[in-house]
């Protein structure tokens, strides 16, 4: 089991981040397995790539050959359960009882060879690999939005990974141009610990009606934030960061700090997740 010799990456989920790392991957070479239940997320996906890479041309980063390259890399398949891979990297719904239940299922078919990384945000990676027949094979992966732009990933060892499993996870990330960091398996891990309240204390502000959206993006972004926190959960989607902050408030055992606002709330329950869905806390065309 070792990084150099990864030749296949097995990515479940086509969402936002499943699509992101794998054009990724497939931009360091590797050969990818995108898969998902839903042939609408597959070719949203696929579209998705191709708009990325046609901005890369256009920009003169890639040419048309290297684009081709790229995309010949990716096979998009509806057959999840039969996907075959030295690295598998779950990117699917943030619930532990479907990741564990799709590890077993990979596990089952792969065996020990293979290394089984989550892009949890939230989940405990040993909550995670609790229940499976290879918990010591199972560790975090955790990418940021958009995965093809943001240089840094957290890498979470759970309390049964192996050292060689989180050694070659980090020298992995590294081959994909990024910065890994190795995070303890603690609720939010590094960063969604930190930049939760960049999200809460914005949105209690907001309940607060101490000013409007408009303003604390403005403030945010003239104190050197590249985006405001209401552009930020558009950006990462209003239903997922409304889940992270729920799941961390949890396993803060009901901190009050972390409490998920009421007005996202509102937004998940009426369908408004964002730019994935042209309106969240903004409208987009």
């Amino acid at each position: 089991m070792n990084a150099i010799h990864i030749q296949t990456v097995g990515i479940a989920g086509a969402g936002t981040m499943g699509a992101g790392i794998a054009m990724v991957c497939a931009q360091a070479g590797y050969k990818v397995i995108l898969a998902d239940i839903s042939q609408a997320m597959l070719l949203k996906a696929e579209s998705a790539i191709q708009a990325s890479l046609a901005k890369l041309e256009s920009n003169g980063k890639i040419d048309a050959r290297r684009k081709t390259e790229i995309m010949a890399l990716i096979v998009f398949s509806e057959a999840v359960g039969n996907m075959k891979a030295d690295l598998i990297l779950e990117a699917i719904v943030e619930k532990t009882e479907a990741k564990t239940a799709l590890f077993k299922q990979l596990m089952d078919l792969n065996g020990p060879e293979t290394i089984y990384a989550t892009n949890t945000s939230s989940i405990p990676i040993t909550q995670i690999a609790a229940g499976v027949s290879l918990p010591e094979n199972v560790v975090g992966i955790h990418f940021f939005n958009p995965a093809q732009i943001m240089k840094l990933v957290e890498v979470i060892r759970g309390a049964k990974t192996k050292n060689e499993v989180l050694d070659q996870s980090v020298a992995f990330v590294r081959t994909l141009g990024k910065q890994p960091v190795v995070a303890a398996d603690a609720p939010g891990f590094i960063v969604n610990r930190i930049a939760r309240l960049y999200y809460v204390e914005s949105l209690k502000m907001l309940e607060e009606r101490v000013c409007s959206i408009e303003t604390l993006d403005g403030i945010m972004e003239s104190c050197g934030f590249k985006m405001g926190p209401f552009k930020l959960m558009d950006l990462i989607g209003v239903d997922t960061n409304y889940a992270v902050t729920e799941s961390q408030y949890k396993l803060f055992n009901f901190e009050p700090r972390f409490r998920p606002s009421r007005i996202q709330k509102q937004k998940v329950d009426a369908g408004l997740h964002g730019k994935k869905t042209k309106a969240g806390f903004y409208t987009y065309e």
